[in-house]
């Protein structure tokens, strides 16, 4: 059977633009919005440039709805508080730009079509689909993306994609309210949190292959600053993730694989250590000590593999937006015939 392509004149669709030091950019970023986009929430993160009085006095969009912030609460935190203005004015898919005019408007519509054909939760930007793509990218911040989209799959459970501190996304909004009583990272990290947030609710995430754009704006992130902290909740993530979706919510065989193979690869190495710290200096290893040592690591090391294996099969396939729109309006229909 055909699929239709979804008709984007009374889908719901909200822009939601933070807005922090984006001035000389956010009137562009207003004009370029398509004609079918319903509403456009800017949330000024207690910008020191008053975005939000500069956006009033100089915008003509009906459209666009301002929201102030009372202290700066970063990226995440802005976003987040724009998910709940657009959602409390009836928005259905809720695409999260910045203000700096990087991302291209033209995909839009890219991005929610997954959603409204209801194959996805949450659709995002990936801008190494193409050699092509990356040309504008400065060559530390492909490198720096690279190796962050590996600590994402790790951490987040999400092995199909890449680009994860993309921050050009869409979500349905009925996911949005229930990320939106999650702990998410507030700050630079949150693209990546929010991930992790959706792998805990078995949320369906697509990439959308876009270009990467970069003229005169500058980055409020710094690359040095962040190294230390985005490892060590990778590394946190991580851990919180496979204790709670392979030993707490369900049980499978790669939860007795990670079990086995971590304990053989500990027990390898120990015994090795302990031989190496108490042999007679100049004295030979036999063989059955290097085998006592060396087929435990052997062992574990593939028990971990297959488990690891097992985690890139599990990723989430099946939407829950429809089972959770369903919930709501019948909870709708309750409170109306009380």
């Amino acid at each position: 059977m055909r699929v239709l392509p979804p008709k984007l004149d009374g889908a719901g669709v909200w822009l939601v633009v933070p807005c922090f030091k984006v001035t000389a950019h956010i009137l562009k970023v207003i004009a370029k919005a398509p004609p079918w986009i319903e509403g456009i929430v800017c949330v000024d993160d207690a910008c020191p440039e008053g975005s939000g009085d500069f956006i009033e006095a100089n915008n003509t969009d009906p459209r666009v709805v301002v929201v102030r912030l009372p202290q700066n609460l970063g990226v995440g935190g802005a976003t987040l508080a724009g998910y709940r203005e657009a959602v409390r004015r009836g928005g259905q898919v809720l695409v999260k730009v910045d203000g700096d005019d990087q991302m291209d408007l033209g995909y839009v519509a890219h991005l929610v079509a997954p959603i409204l054909l209801g194959e996805a939760d949450y659709a995002k930007g990936n801008r190494f689909t193409s050699i092509s793509h990356l040309r504008a990218m400065p060559s530390v911040r492909v490198f720096g993306n690279a190796a962050l989209s590996f600590a994402a799959k790790l951490s987040t459970g999400y092995w199909n994609i890449f680009d994860p501190t993309n921050g050009y996304t869409a979500i349905e909004a009925n996911v949005a309210r229930m990320v939106m009583e999650k702990r998410v990272s507030k700050r630079f990290f949150f693209e990546t949190d929010l991930l992790y947030h959706l792998g805990t609710l078995r949320a369906v995430v697509r990439d959308v292959p876009m270009p990467a754009r970069y003229a005169d704006e500058v980055s409020n992130l710094r690359i040095g600053a962040i190294v230390g902290p985005f490892a060590f909740k990778h590394l946190r993530n991580f851990f919180q993730r496979v204790i709670g979706q392979y030993f707490v919510r369900d049980f499978h065989a790669a939860s007795l694989e990670m079990v086995f193979g971590l304990f053989g690869v500990l027990f390898g190495v120990g015994y090795a250590a302990n031989y190496l710290a108490n042999r007679t200096p100049g004295q030979a290893a036999s063989a059955g000590v290097v085998m006592a040592a060396a087929l435990p690591i052997i062992l574990g090391a593939q028990f971990l593999l297959q488990a690891m294996n097992f985690d890139v099969l599990n990723v989430p396939t099946r939407p829950i937006h429809p089972y959770l729109r369903t919930i709501a309006r019948m909870e709708q229909e309750e409170d109306a015939a009380r």
